[in-house]
């Protein structure tokens, strides 16, 4: 591919395991690995690459199975050059790659609510690609506008209308790559906001496997909403309770298991492949559907071919 690829200022590889990127420890080749140096330079690589050529922007693999025989694209990951944090008044503008615990910490130092980014693994780009959200706060919540080059190169302002917010998603065309976000925040003491911050992650340490090779929920709530953190909330149609009802906690496939602290959270106990996850996934939603007629749709995202193919 080196001859149909653009000249970089950043990093590209080729032919790269994509394991080691992903929370989950899985993943086969991806055809390449481009590490943008800055908005520039991203900006080049997409101009200039032939048009055919896939592209598929990645985050930090907080969310994300990567299929065993890898993916036939330019894979982009965002790194230094994408993680600024910048605040004006009630706005915060962020890189995609900051991460979304640094975020909310940094906004709450300036007197600034996105508390309940603290508790969401990954980084900006991912959490405004999939709407994500928690004690009832959602990024779509806060959104103002968000700026991306498309795979043609051109840098475009988005709109929340142009992302069309829905529960755990968002519309972006593909091959369109998020480089900043820009949200208008609520203010709150800092103090306050701080002890709040320790107390959700307090709370999840005790509830969630945050220890274990996870990859946050596996399933998205059948309710159609987050958690709203309230004492007297209604769990039945949580993805967890649904699982555990199917007797499902701590069930597994190979090295893959639905974890015994929390029935939703998927874990790589060690050796697992992405089939294990993935099989073990699928297995979940047929049995939770015999056991309670629903259906549950996968939050992680799985992406790739499941054996190699060699291009013709």
């Amino acid at each position: 591919m080196t001859n149909t690829l653009p000249l970089v200022r950043g990093t590209l590889t080729e032919n790269r395991p994509l394991n080691d990127l992903t929370w989950l420890r899985v993943g086969g080749l991806a055809d390449a690995l481009f590490q943008p140096a800055d908005v520039e330079d991203l900006v080049d690589f997409l101009r200039n690459a032939n048009p055919d050529i896939q592209i598929f922007p990645m985050g930090v693999g907080s969310n994300l199975i990567i299929r065993d025989g890898g993916i036939r694209a330019v894979v982009i990951r965002m790194g230094r050059g994408f993680n600024h944090i910048e605040i004006d008044g009630t706005r915060v503008t962020a890189g995609v790659a900051a991460l979304d615990a640094h975020v909310a910490r940094k906004a709450a130092t300036a007197g600034l609510d996105l508390t309940f980014l603290r508790t969401i693994p990954g980084a900006i780009g991912g959490a405004v690609r999939m709407n994500a959200g928690c004690y009832g706060a959602y990024v779509a919540d806060v959104f103002v506008s968000a700026k991306a080059i498309t795979r043609a190169g051109e840098l475009v302002t988005l709109t929340a209308r142009d992302m069309n917010f829905a529960y755990r998603q968002s519309d972006l065309p593909e091959g369109w790559v998020l480089v900043e976000a820009t949200f208008e925040v609520p203010k709150g003491d800092p103090d306050a906001l701080s002890a709040l911050m320790d107390d959700q992650i307090a709370k999840r340490d005790a509830t969630q496997p945050t220890k274990e090779r996870s990859a946050g929920s596996t399933f998205r709530n059948p309710a159609g909403f987050s958690s709203t953190g309230q004492a007297d909330e209604n769990h039945d149609l949580k993805a967890w309770k649904v699982i555990d009802d199917a007797g499902l906690r701590g069930f597994s496939i190979g090295g893959a298991q639905m974890s015994e602290k929390h029935p939703n959270f998927m874990i790589n106990t060690g050796g697992a492949t992405a089939a294990d996850l993935e099989k073990l996934g699928e297995e979940v939603r047929k049995r939770v559907f015999k056991s309670s007629g629903l259906t549950l749709e996968w939050e992680i995202m799985r992406v790739g071919e499941t054996v190699r193919k060699k291009i013709a």
